[in-house]
């Protein structure tokens, strides 16, 4: 709008000077050279000396412009550093809030967050399981949108595993244990664009844990309905929860408790207490640290010296 408004400007000087012209065909100026030259061309002049100030409005267009993106930058940092204090904070509810107003966002940033929020929403106690279905689903379809945008992203990738398993529970087991190869695919490029996130691989490892512990009719279940139904052992399980431990140590409950019950699984007491133990020490800040001190293998830490085979 400025460029065409200059424009118009221009023109009307350059009209403006052909009348100086017919009044004075003869009329002399002084060129920055200093040579002599006649007013016969003072229409081009008139037009010439329009350029600066059009140069001028595109400049100040350009810098307001430049402002804006500097502007819009700032203000997604603010929000985005808002959305992971609230997170920290367990503050549910407002996060989701908060980020709700980015779902129309190009932002894979924004929407991998509200996919999160939206399943954490869903996991909330006393939740209406219709409401819960709904936030379950349209986290998958936030975190579908954040991988279309940018498919470098690692936490959408991470996210995008742990929503498809959660819709798998209202598709069916043929359609769950069908989406656990996609999901095994994900978590594996979510680790391979970021080793260093602890939750990645501490979720590839709760994947192994549970075609390790898959019964033996679900197996039966499982390869008639697939030519190679997944697998895993509780081995492979074990490595990648110490593995998440070891790139952030005490970073999440329901990895301890995984440890522990990896060890009892493989009949190793005297570790599994161990790690048994720091779950039920670790301080309570989330409804999920809450459900993990209630488990009965935490709960009951100190029976498992008696227990025999329990897993």
């Amino acid at each position: 709008m400025v460029l065409t408004r200059c424009v118009s400007r221009t023109l009307l000087s350059a009209s403006g000077a052909k009348a100086i012209r017919i009044r004075g065909n003869n009329r002399h100026y002084r060129t920055t050279s200093g040579k002599t030259a006649t007013a016969g061309t003072a229409g081009g002049a008139a037009f010439l000396l329009g350029l600066p100030a059009l140069s001028c409005l595109a400049y100040e267009a350009y810098r307001r412009v430049q402002s804006s993106a500097v502007v819009q930058a700032l203000e997604k940092e603010e929000v985005l550093e808002q959305a992971d204090y609230l997170y920290s904070c367990a503050e549910t509810e407002k996060l989701y809030q908060l980020l709700l107003q980015y779902k129309d966002s190009d932002d894979a940033e924004f929407l991998w967050r509200l996919a999160r929020a939206s399943r954490d929403l869903s996991l909330l106690p006393n939740m209406e399981a219709e409401r819960k279905k709904q936030l379950v689903f349209e986290a998958l379809e936030y975190v579908t949108k954040a991988l279309e945008r940018d498919d470098k992203c690692f936490a959408a990738h991470k996210w995008y595993a742990v929503c498809l398993s959660d819709v798998g529970d209202y598709e069916g087991v043929k359609v769950k244990i069908g989406n656990s190869y996609i999901i095994r695919d994900h978590l594996e490029t979510a680790i391979k664009l970021n080793p260093m996130d602890a939750t990645s691989i501490h979720i590839l490892g709760y994947w192994c844990f549970a075609f390790a512990e898959l019964p033996w009719y679900q197996r039966k279940v499982a390869a008639v309905i697939f030519a190679s139904p997944p697998s895993s052992t509780y081995e492979e399980a074990l490595e990648f929860f110490l593995k998440a431990e070891e790139v952030d140590p005490n970073f999440y409950s329901k990895n301890l408790l995984m440890l522990g019950k990896t060890y009892m699984a493989m009949k190793d007491k005297e570790k599994a207490l161990l790690w048994l133990t720091k779950a039920k020490d670790y301080p309570a800040h989330t409804q999920e640290d809450k459900e993990v001190l209630w488990r009965p293998e935490v709960f009951n830490v100190s029976s498992i010296n008696k227990c025999n085979n329990v897993k």
